[in-house]
């Protein structure tokens, strides 16, 4: 969608005629049916009157298109300013324009990322305004057909009108994006060279033609994207199917290709904590795009998508392989059938409202069935951590059959993390009160599991087995408020009495945690391991789950304030006691089963209650 659309003869003519922000305002409210926020009409406002000038110059041609407020489909993302022609031998040819109304900014250590006040609100990380552009480019060019499959050549550039040269933000550190997305500053020296790059790619008015194409076309992966991706799985084997993986696969990948000819499907893949969900679910993604199917790979968290987005990245840009991924509730407003096929991974993550503040949308559940022609939903209902998890395979067979889909139900047997030990599973959720089986022990030679007197203890272990590949980390219940949020020098574990002191992992790293090489010596949380894996897992039981009297109990007490995923548990408590506490118990046992299963070699505790650590020994010894 473009919100305005003529020709610089029009946008010049609008310009002077009428405010243009008051112009682009009323398209706004047009074509959204919402009123533009003021910090839009600002920027509007300042940044368009500037654009006036650059193209105040006879010697661009009229008919040359004009675009503002370009929606790239299925992003999120907006272009600023596009404008469209040919060049001097005829060929299609399209300018990105990212407007920034900045005067100041500051350099950040992370490749592509500059530090600056953004929409009016205080200094904040982000990308920097030519890898913006660039990476707006590369999102059309992966997936707009009209862009990829008619030659439209784009060329991408940011214009920042209020900023000096000062080093900083035409820093040589972001030299090579720079001159993928040439960047223009504040003088009238600036405003020309701006002009001159224009000039350069369009010669010829188009009376906005490819605008038109770009912003009607059908949203497909490009063969060269497809390519990449397939070429990116070859020869992984991080990503290689094994016996009823493959056959879940190919079943999947079967229902996806009746879907987007026929009937709306529904798969659901039941399946334990190992047994291959989220390496089904990259596969399918890939596969499909490979076929030239819409597609994402959906989760809750964050921290799978970037993980998987980074495994992938290979040669294509981050901007085109984010774009295959996205959150859950980001379907609230997706037209029905938009996707050929969305892949959810931990689907039992699903919540009801989306939004940051749990205000948007009916339930995620549906939005998602609704707004693809076959939802392949990955499931594991004792994996459901916190009190807005809704993913329950009742609630998606519900769904499901209210949208008349035809639904498929698959289960994964064969675990492949924890050193292939079922028994250790099955040994788990008995030593977890989950449910009752009859391992009252594991084979200890396949799956290594210790008890440790004291968080160091269990640092050490963990750093040295880390040293081999970098996939060894520390994890903990969410039983410690986040110090460290608001003081980057506060510590926010601490064990006095061991001389321990650590932080969560929550800042710096963020959803790239679990991979990053020095957050050996950051804890990690449900939030940021779910979905993901380890060689050995070093786990911190808090005061949320102790033993007393031989019985493990939980207490939702021992959590942190500042943990959301039981947040306003006391409130549900005075309405229902005993469902409360029992879905607290439940969520609270859950969060340790799943921290506790992300070691495919080995898993080593340490619990701050002197008798839970009694307790997990003695279940260890088969007592």
């Amino acid at each position: 969608m473009i919100v305005y659309q003529s020709t610089r003869e029009k946008f010049l003519e609008d310009n002077e005629n009428r405010a243009i922000e008051d112009i682009i305002a009323s398209a706004f409210l047009t074509n959204t049916g919402r009123y533009a926020p003021q910090a839009e009409y600002r920027a509007w406002q300042h940044s368009l009157t500037q654009m006036a000038e650059v193209l105040r110059d006879d010697s661009l041609p009229d008919t040359m298109g004009v675009g503002v407020e370009f929606g790239i489909p299925q992003t999120g993302k907006r272009i600023d300013f596009i404008l469209s022609g040919e060049s001097e031998d005829g060929q299609p040819r399209v300018v990105i324009v990212e407007l920034k109304q900045w005067s100041t900014s500051r350099i950040s250590e992370k490749d592509g990322i500059v530090i600056a006040q953004r929409g009016g609100r205080s200094e904040r990380e982000g990308t920097h305004p030519s890898y913006q552009a660039w990476s707006y480019a590369a999102l059309l060019e992966g997936f707009n057909e009209a862009v990829h499959e008619g030659a439209i050549r784009l060329q991408p550039c940011a214009y920042l009108h209020n900023y000096q040269r000062d080093g900083v933000i035409d820093s040589p550190i972001y030299a090579r994006y720079i001159e993928k997305a040439p960047l223009f500053l504040r003088g009238h020296g600036e405003r020309q060279k701006l002009r001159d790059f224009i000039r350069q790619y369009v010669k010829r008015g188009d009376d906005g033609e490819l605008l038109f194409r770009i912003d009607q076309a059908r949203i497909r992966p490009s063969r060269m994207l497809a390519d990449s991706l397939v070429e990116m799985l070859k020869g992984n084997r991080e990503f290689v199917l094994i016996d009823d993986q493959k056959v879940a696969y190919e079943t999947c990948l079967a229902r996806s290709i009746e879907a987007a000819a026929t009937k709306k499907q529904v798969v659901i893949v039941e399946g334990g904590p190992g047994t291959g969900k989220s390496v089904i679910a990259i596969n399918l993604m890939v596969a499909l795009t490979d076929k030239g199917l819409l597609t994402k790979y959906v989760s809750k968290n964050a921290a799978p998508r970037a993980v998987y987005q980074q495994r992938l990245k290979g040669h294509r840009t981050q901007a085109q392989i984010s774009a295959m991924f996205g959150g859950s509730g980001a379907f609230f407003e997706t037209e029905a059938d938009t996707f050929d096929a969305l892949v959810v991974d931990e689907a039992h993550r699903l919540n009801e409202k989306s939004g940051l503040y749990g205000n948007l949308g009916q339930n995620q559940v549906k939005e998602i069935i609704d707004a693809a022609k076959c939802a392949i939903l990955f499931v594991d209902d004792d994996q459901i951590v916190t009190l807005n998890d809704i993913g329950r395979i009742a609630e998606l067979e519900k769904w499901a059959a209210l949208s008349g889909a035809e639904v498929t139900r698959l289960a994964l047997a064969s675990q492949f993390r924890c050193a292939g030990s079922d028994g250790y599973l099955a040994w788990l959720d008995d030593a977890l009160g989950i449910r009752e089986t009859a391992n009252r022990d594991f084979d200890t030679d396949t799956f290594d599991f210790r008890v440790v007197d004291s968080p160091t203890d269990l640092h050490c272990l963990i750093e040295e087995r880390n040293r081999v590949n970098n996939k060894s980390r520390l994890v903990a219940g969410y039983c410690w408020d986040w110090k460290s949020k608001r003081n980057p020098d506060a510590f926010d574990i601490e064990f006095p009495e061991f001389e321990f002191r650590k932080q969560w992992n929550l800042g710096s790293d963020g959803s790239l945690w679990i991979t990053a090489p020095d957050s050996i010596e950051q804890i990690g949380c449900i939030h940021t391991c779910q979905g993901l894996e380890l060689d050995y897992v070093g786990v911190i039981i808090g005061p949320d789950l102790i033993v007393r009297d031989g019985v493990l109990m939980s207490v939702p007490e021992g959590r942190s304030k500042m943990d959301r995923s039981i947040r306003g548990w006391k409130t549900l408590v005075k309405q229902d006691r005993e469902g409360t506490l029992e879905r607290l118990d439940a969520i609270i046992r859950n969060t340790y089963r799943t921290l506790m299963t992300r070691g495919m070699k080995g898993c080593y505790i340490y619990c701050s209650d002197g008798e839970t650590r009694g307790y997990f020994r003695t279940r260890l010894h088969g007592r």
